[in-house]
């Protein structure tokens, strides 16, 4: 499985970017898919995540309602819709995907097998 991550970039505080990921190996359903951050000096983080089979979303409390998680099993791509931008929000961004991960560990890195290279973002305030 490979994960590719696109659409980083360097926007002012209040605006918008799409990341996407795009996912190649097997079924592109098979897979619960999330994305992950790192802010300079900080730990990885969960942002947003799909579960598999269900659709069911789940996010970051710092990013409900401003952040959209979406997928499109025809392109094989999970997307990152990011909304009214933050500097706070300036991060390295993951894409990560898993087959067998249980609920319970949707917002834990530890439980992503695969991994995207990541995508800078970059918010100036």
């Amino acid at each position: 499985v490979q994960l590719q991550a696109s659409g980083g970039g360097s926007v002012q505080a209040g605006g918008s970017l799409r990341l996407s990921c795009a996912v190649s190996g097997r079924a592109f359903s098979i897979y619960n898919k999330a994305w992950f951050r790192r802010a300079p000096g900080k730990e990885r983080e969960f942002v947003a995540a799909i579960r598999r089979g269900s659709g069911h979303l789940y996010y970051a409390d710092s990013v409900k309602g401003r952040f959209t998680i979406s997928g499109d099993s025809g392109k094989n791509t999970v997307y990152l819709q990011m909304h009214s931008l933050k500097a706070e929000d300036t991060a390295v961004y993951y894409c990560a995907a898993d087959e067998t991960l249980i609920t319970s560990s949707i917002r834990f890195d530890s439980a992503y097998d695969y991994w995207g290279q990541g995508t800078q973002v970059t918010v100036s305030s």
